[in-house]
């Protein structure tokens, strides 16, 4: 009895052993394939970026390059315009995302950590701009800007983007906040730092994560962005990347592939980069308000 006992449990850890492994087999070829997925299609296009006018013909379209054929970024740069799409894109973008942190980390810190009457309420409707549809405030928007007569400018973007990323921006900052230790801001206030200084050297600096994390999420939304940009902008010397693209093939005609998945490529090369840098922030920045201490 006692040896078939032994040896019914010898069988079962064997069992659990070959379970083990064929899960974790499993898994990891889960994640090849969902890395896989992700990972071709950029370098795909990438690829196709540097591939000459008869390869699309003579070639299959999954084929790599005979060589690095650079004129089509230059083809894109200039003849079709991206130098222009490019640095408009970065403007509108840089611009609304410094006042993005400006006001998200002081009304976050407002409604967070200072006492005064109606801060939920502020806080609740901040939040609210979160569930509210983008194109149900096109027309409205379209209608005060023609009103104003700022359609068709530089501002009418900029403006739009700091409205519709404040909502998101500073419900991840207050998020972040409520986990901030208290006892520090009280100690910088007994030391002598008033309201301004305590931002300045105390607050923005332990919150250079989800600062970080704000600025990546609202860069991605404003590069991407294509809906706002064709709804307040027709002017082509004012248009973003994203409603650049759209047109591009219309500058080269439908050959030149090579130059229009080098467009693509400049757009996205950015946001790569960026996500590759600060990747670490993001995901700290994110989770922060997850643990409490």
């Amino acid at each position: 009895m006692a040896q078939a006992a032994v040896a019914a449990q010898g069988s079962t850890r064997k069992k659990n052993r070959t379970g083990k492994v064929v899960s974790s087999v499993l898994i990891k070829i889960i994640v090849v394939l969902i890395c896989f997925i992700d990972i071709y299609p950029i370098f795909w296009m990438i690829t196709a970026s540097f591939k000459q006018s008869y390869e699309w013909s003579a070639k299959p379209a999954y084929s790599l390059p005979d060589g690095l054929y650079f004129q089509n970024y230059i083809d894109a740069w200039n003849r079709g315009h991206m130098s222009t799409f490019f640095m408009n894109s970065m403007t509108y973008t840089l611009i609304s995302l410094v006042f993005i942190v400006i006001f998200s980390v002081t009304v976050g810190f407002a409604v967070t950590k200072m006492q005064w009457k109606g801060r939920d309420f502020i806080n609740r409707y901040f939040q609210l701009g979160i569930m509210v549809p983008v194109a149900t405030a096109l027309i409205p928007l379209f209608q005060i800007y023609k009103g104003m007569n700022i359609y068709n400018t530089r501002w009418a973007l900029i403006l739009t983007y700091i409205a519709f990323g404040l909502s998101l921006s500073i419900y991840l900052v207050t998020g972040y906040l409520r986990s901030f230790p208290d006892e520090i801001m009280e100690a910088a206030v007994i030391d002598g730092c008033d309201i301004y200084k305590l931002m300045r050297f105390i607050v923005v600096p332990l919150m250079k994560n989800a600062i970080v994390t704000v600025l990546v999420l609202q860069f991605f939304f404003k590069w991407n962005d294509l809906l706002f940009s064709m709804t307040f902008v027709s002017d082509t010397k004012l248009k973003t990347i994203q409603t650049g693209l759209m047109y591009f093939s219309d500058e080269f005609g439908s050959k030149n592939w090579g130059a229009i998945f080098a467009s693509i490529s400049m757009s996205i090369i950015p946001m790569l980069i960026l996500y590759s840098v600060l990747n670490k922030f993001i995901i700290e920045g994110m989770t922060a308000g997850a643990v409490k201490g």
